[in-house]
């Protein structure tokens, strides 16, 4: 079973504000942005053998890309994408492969979701989570956990907060 997710990272983000000495104008060089984000798909497997993989690209994961990453990377199919129209002759995955993705839009492309029979005759499963389940986080239903743990103090102001200081 794997879990399946992408992430972008880019090095160098716009500058917002900055400080300079009063009655001077702050000047900050700019960096070329174009061409140097990076991005990541990746898939952690659970149970014996724990694994990572994963694949950098600095172009656009779409649905081709992450089809390709699942034939070749996680099913380990001969050939990857176009090993799904003919699976080569005795080739049979030893185990089930089922790979678990959220809504993202490369994951609910018809070029991907479309596939999904010829994944499954290659025992590749797709699961998708539903679209947003709290309920079902386990963060989310622990108490100490999450937004829920924490108590918000009143804010004081004057005395009373000078006192708190000392």
């Amino acid at each position: 079973m794997y879990f399946l997710d992408e992430s972008g990272f880019a090095p160098t983000m716009p500058t917002g504000y900055t400080w300079s000495r009063a009655g001077q104008r702050a000047v900050v060089p700019r960096e070329d942005m174009k061409g140097r984000r990076v991005n990541v798909l990746g898939a952690l497997s659970v149970g014996q053998g724990a694994d990572l993989v994963w694949e950098k690209t600095c172009g656009k994961i779409d649905a081709a890309m992450l089809l390709e990453f699942v034939c070749t990377k996680l099913a380990g199919l001969p050939g990857g994408v176009a090993g799904l129209e003919e699976p080569p002759a005795g080739w049979k995955r030893a185990r089930p492969c089922i790979v678990v993705l959220d809504n993202a839009s490369a994951h609910v492309a018809r070029a991907f979701k479309g596939r999904r029979e010829e994944l499954a005759a290659v025992d590749v499963e797709l699961f998708y989570l539903p679209p947003r389940s709290p309920e079902r986080s386990a963060r989310a239903t622990h108490p100490t956990a999450g937004p829920r743990a924490v108590r918000r103090a009143p804010v004081s102001r004057g005395r009373d907060q000078r006192r708190r200081a000392h």
